[in-house]
């Protein structure tokens, strides 16, 4: 059966246990860690600065999930050291040149991603398909955690996987926002390939980590059944 990845947020792990996080997230074989790079602008947050991101990866050997919430995010692509494995995401609406952009992430070391806002129709990026390694659709606006997901954006999963096997591609398709209970099963059904699990699905306040481990994968579980 196909296996479903999980990114794991880390901007919304217990920042007072941190690193006990991390051990529980390495033993229970998540696959990425998830940093969301936020400049204040792009979207109305702040969080994630390169020391805090060294500190963790300076401690662990997951793969590092980078997305960046960034309004012309080449300005920063140095400060974040590539390494074997790790994936660099920026936004389709926050790039004058995207394919230049795209280019320049692989050039750097990095698996290339584009993200797409929930307004954004997956045309916007017909150009650059052929480029990518990983697109993720953002089922919220981004910016904050517990949003409520759009629905309307699940159809883009489809449509992904659709185009992917039409063209015969190889690009990952990643679903970032409300990955929960309810979710998760039709975000997979509908062809996810990476869930980034955050403050709904994965650092829960009702369940230990390892217990919403768990629960996340027995939701895969439930939604690969119901794949066509």
């Amino acid at each position: 059966m196909q296996k479903v990845k999980i990114s794991a947020s880390i901007v919304c792990a217990n920042w007072m246990h941190l690193e006990n996080d991390l051990r529980v997230l390495e033993n229970k074989g998540v696959d990425y860690l998830h940093y969301d790079i936020m400049d204040g602008f792009f979207c109305p947050d702040y969080c994630l600065g390169t020391q805090i991101i060294n500190a963790v990866r300076n401690n662990t050997n997951l793969p590092s999930d980078y997305h960046l919430m960034v309004e012309e995010p080449s300005r920063i692509f140095n400060s974040i050291p590539a390494k074997q494995g790790d994936t660099l995401s920026i936004h389709y609406e926050a790039c004058k040149n995207l394919h230049r952009d795209i280019v320049k992430i692989k050039q750097l070391g990095f698996r290339a991603g584009v993200v797409l806002n929930p307004a954004t129709p997956l045309t916007s990026i017909e150009y650059i398909i052929e480029e990518v390694d990983l697109i993720t659709v953002m089922t919220v606006n981004p910016g904050y955690s517990g949003q409520k997901l759009v629905p309307q954006t699940l159809k883009k999963l489809e449509s992904l996987i659709e185009w992917r096997k039409k063209d015969q591609l190889n690009f990952e398709v990643g679903v970032d926002g409300n990955v929960n209970d309810e979710n998760i099963p039709k975000m997979v059904a509908f062809g996810a390939d990476i869930l980034i699990g955050g403050s709904s699905g994965l650092f829960r306040k009702d369940m230990p980590l390892t217990d919403a481990i768990d629960r996340l994968r027995s939701n895969i579980e439930e939604g690969l059944k119901l794949r066509k």
